[in-house]
Parts: C-alpha cells; sequence; structure tokens
C-alpha cells in the first residue's frame, strides 16, 4: 500500500497509507490533516486542495488538466510546483511519496 507523506501547513509532516485509486484529497480528508478543505469533494472546481510536488513524485502523476490549470491560474502563490489534490491519484508504489500542503482556509 502506498504511502504519502503531507508536509502541513504547521510545520509538521503526517505519513498516511494511501489505497491506490484514491486522490492526495481523498487520503488528507480521510485522516483529517489540516490545510486540505476540499470544499468541492473533488470536482476540480474550487482550488481548496492546492498543494505542491516536487520533481521527485510529479511523473507519478498525469499532467495537468486545461480545468486544473485555470484554477491554478487564478490561486495566490501557485507555481510550476501547484497541483490540486483531487487531480492527484495514487497509483500502487513502494516510495513513500511527498506533497506540501498548501494552507486553502
Amino acid at each position: 500500500m502506498p504511502y504519502v507523506v503531507y508536509h502541513l501547513p504547521d510545520g509538521t509532516s503526517s505519513r498516511v497509507e494511501v489505497a491506490p485509486g484514491q486522490s492526495i484529497m481523498e487520503g488528507s480528508v480521510r485522516n483529517n490533516l489540516p490545510g486540505i478543505v476540499a470544499e468541492c469533494a473533488g470536482n476540480c472546481a474550487c482550488a481548496t486542495c492546492h498543494v505542491r510536488v516536487g520533481n521527485e513524485w510529479k511523473d507519478l502523476f498525469a499532467e495537468r488538466s486545461d480545468e486544473e490549470n485555470d484554477l491554478l491560474a487564478y490561486l495566490d502563490g501557485s507555481d510550476d510546483d501547484s497541483r490540486l489534490g483531487c487531480q492527484l491519484i495514487v497509483e500502487d508504489t513502494d516510495i513513500d511519496i511527498h506533497v506540501r500542503v498548501v494552507d486553502s482556509r
């Protein structure tokens, strides 16, 4: 089972098991981690699941869709590492995936 390490806005980290096929957003919400609000419940409509994914892990996920690019373009602090957690589907892997949660509140 894959593990995701969420680097949280308060400076702490939390390593949680996320089942293949679930999103980075779902893993956070199911574990009550702070920072990811997920107002649209994963429908790529609100950008309240903003995370940053480093180059080491980018290849584990599909490219950004046009919808995701549009939402990220309007976020303060968005950069090349920015992704929406609802669009990052975890595959079966034996490496820890690290993401930095950007506080959406």
